[in-house]
């Protein structure tokens, strides 16, 4: 009856990665998994089973949501016993190199239903397959065993792998271990406080308690990035059970109160709320032919970036987590994914929500850069995530023409724009000579290329940097829309933006024939091409002409488009990084300087349509996106990649606005397909 329920329910767009992947250690180890659960809490792992980060954890909880991530649950170690056949099921690389469990293969295949893992191992004996999932809205993963085949009854044995550290640092065995205690079929692992204890239940097993350090963990991906490469774990009891063939085993951890043993119904739930999902996006996209798999998938893969956040009342806002696994939410990521992630799906509700959130926390006209992990006062080093806001806003307006919204949120872009006027934080300022916004100042990164390492600033630009100002005056243009219709006064709106628009015109380098990156800074102009031109050649910028705008588009895709997205050097120029890797200080060095970033190809395609209105053309160069699908973050899209080619993934795995701008270009694609644009 459940397997029932189940197959009806996983008609999901999903993945399946066969015996060419699983059964390929290299492969198997490198492609990630992850699913979340709505408060910043997640779960994630490799292919092969094995942890290859010290992100990686079947429980992850976020103890002050979307914040606190703390990493609870490392691992399972499953054993099998059929008749005299010992199999293992799970995978640990130890320091030395050595695999041992090697259960990734008995592998045969793992598939998703929608962000949902399955593992199926087949041996000659069983075929037994696990499904990994979490309660949405708490700190709960549920991992669910089902007996598909058995030559005899087998008898199964859990061995959780716990920790309780914070998901940044990494653990090392000491001379203490934590309380571990078993009674019928339940394991509480407590850490020394009531905040810090996690549940562990197996309806029907029993359960022994027990506690060991495990040691030399390998962290290969950890080593790649020049980082602590190995780390302890605690060995916490064990559940033994015996299966048949067609049943189900049900694990259960906590990091709150033991929940309700309901994982049948939460997995039904979860199901039906990936479809609604689904649904909402259906009713929202562009009419005209089905949208590819790969899109739908990465609909289900953008909720993943969707999280809650208290407000200052107390009440429920949202929020968005820029990438997983390491970052928590960025204003400016938050405020460049959100038209992708929650206006393009239909869930516009959210996207009022999170615009509300963030207004709350405006301070000197600035957006927030970042929330940091730790819950500390948000940190307000960003010149444009400002301006992020604005284009937010406008995007949910045009989306449902909510005037309510508008005329609440008003007052918010009234005092960012009063603030770029009279100056605010780090010299940001109108320049009264020229219209544009002028911000820097040495030892701070303010734009989105926001390297630094310790007081190095990889990319200062400091100055009038150009995507900057083309925001200022998109920015301005919506104000000035926006006063009309809400019969305010737009002429202060108006005045700004033609002398911004006139200033603008300093940015063409007639010499190079495109933008210079940066005016008026410490060694004057900056005029190495990058991307951040692109900016200037939308149609809701509108500062040049067809033929100019045709001229920056053409050099960056010469330069500049990679089928993972937009170089951000091209190269040739000085500084020209064509590697990401090493350590921090050679991976910050080159984050910036020719580092391919995918988000970049929302705006790139964005501006095309405009100066060419090509949608075939424009669909053609959004087409390899679907590959990165499947290359590292299964069924996401990774935050980064190598500068040349064949333009490795790195950096986070899954990345917000990656993600939500790929979902973005789809919807102008279709739209400028089903109502043709003319030049």
């Amino acid at each position: 009856m459940f397997a029932d329920k189940v197959m009806k329910n996983a008609d999901l767009p999903g993945d399946r990665l066969g015996r060419d992947i699983c059964a390929m250690p290299g492969s198997a180890q490198a492609a990630e998994w992850i699913v979340t659960n709505g408060i910043g809490g997640y779960a994630a792992g490799t292919i092969a089973g094995l942890p290859t980060r010290g992100y990686h954890g079947l429980l992850v909880a976020a103890l002050d949501p979307p914040v606190g991530r703390t990493l609870m649950l490392v691992t399972l170690l499953e054993t099998v016993i059929v008749g005299d056949q010992i199999v293992d099921l799970g995978t640990i690389r130890w320091a030395d190199g050595t695999v041992a469990p090697d259960g990734a293969n008995r592998l045969e295949e793992v598939r998703f239903e929608g962000t949902l893992p399955v593992w199926r191992y087949v041996t000659p004996h069983f075929t037994l397959e696990k499904r990994v999932f979490m309660d949405h809205g708490a700190n709960v993963t549920r991992i669910h065993y089902a007996c598909l085949r058995a030559d005899a009854p087998l008898s199964l044995t859990l061995r959780p792998i716990a920790d309780c550290r914070d998901y940044h640092s990494r653990s090392f065995a000491a001379d203490w271990l934590p309380d571990v205690t078993a009674q019928g079929d339940r394991i509480i692992v407590a850490w020394g406080c009531a905040e810090r204890r996690m549940h562990l239940h197996v309806p029907g097993a029993k359960a022994t308690a027990s506690a060991a350090w495990y040691r030399d963990f390998d962290l290969a991906q950890e080593r790649a990035r020049g980082l602590t490469d190995r780390e302890d774990h605690v060995q916490t009891g064990a559940f033994e059970v015996t299966m048949r063939a067609g049943e189900t085993l049900r694990f259960t951890a906590s990091a709150d109160a033991p929940p309700p043993d309901t994982a049948p119904d939460m997995l039904i739930a979860e199901f039906a709320r990936q479809h609604s999902v689904l649904s909402a996006w259906d009713k929202a996209r562009p009419s005209g032919p089905p949208a590819p798999f790969w899109i739908r998938r990465l609909v289900l893969s953008a909720d993943q970036f969707i999280a809650r956040r208290t407000l200052r009342d107390g009440s429920a806002g949202h929020t968005i987590i820029a990438g997983y696994h390491w970052f928590a939410d960025w204003g400016r990521d938050t405020m460049i994914s959100l038209p992708g992630l929650a206006i393009e799906t239909g869930r516009t509700d959210i996207a009022a929500s999170i615009l509300r959130s963030f207004a709350e926390v405006v301070d000197g006209g600035m957006i927030p850069n970042r929330f940091p992990d730790g819950g500390t006062a948000p940190e307000y080093n960003t010149v444009d995530a400002s301006f992020w806001f604005i284009e937010a806003v406008s995007a949910h307006f045009e989306a449902t023409a909510d005037v309510a919204l508008l005329a609440e949120l008003f007052g918010v872009l009234e005092d960012i724009v009063q603030h770029m006027q009279h100056g605010t934080r780090y010299g940001i300022r109108v320049d009264p000579a020229d219209g544009l916004i002028r911000a820097g100042e040495a030892g701070v990164q303010l734009t989105w290329m926001d390297a630094k390492v310790g007081d190095w600033v990889v990319t200062p630009r400091i100055g009038k940097p150009v995507e900057v100002n083309a925001l200022w005056i998109s920015g301005l243009r919506f104000m000035a829309r926006s006063a009309r219709l809400l019969e305010r006064d737009p002429a202060p709106y108006e005045a700004l933006l033609a002398q911004a628009v006139a200033g603008f015109e300093r940015f063409w380098n007639e010499d190079r024939g495109f933008c210079f990156d940066v005016l008026d800074g410490p060694d004057g102009h900056e005029d190495a091409l990058r991307p951040n031109q692109i900016f200037a050649a939308r149609a809701a910028t509108g500062v040049f002409e067809p033929n100019r705008c045709r001229q920056i588009l053409r050099r960056c895709e010469e330069s500049l488009l990679t089928p993972a997205g937009l170089r951000s050097l091209a190269p040739g120029e000085p500084g020209y990084s064509p590697h990401y890797g090493g350590d921090q200080m050679a991976r910050d060095g080159a984050y910036h300087q020719g580092t391919v970033w995918a988000w970049l190809i929302g705006p790139f395609l964005e501006a095309h349509l405009h100066a060419f209105a090509d949608p075939v053309r424009a669909a053609e160069i959004l087409a390899p996106m679907a590959d990165q699908l499947r290359i590292e973050g299964i069924g996401t899209i990774n935050e980064i990649f190598e500068a040349d080619g064949p333009h490795a993934p790195r950096g986070c795995v899954a990345q917000a606005w990656s993600v939500a701008e790929c979902i973005r270009a789809w919807h102008l694609i279709a739209r400028a397909t089903a109502s043709p644009l003319k030049t």
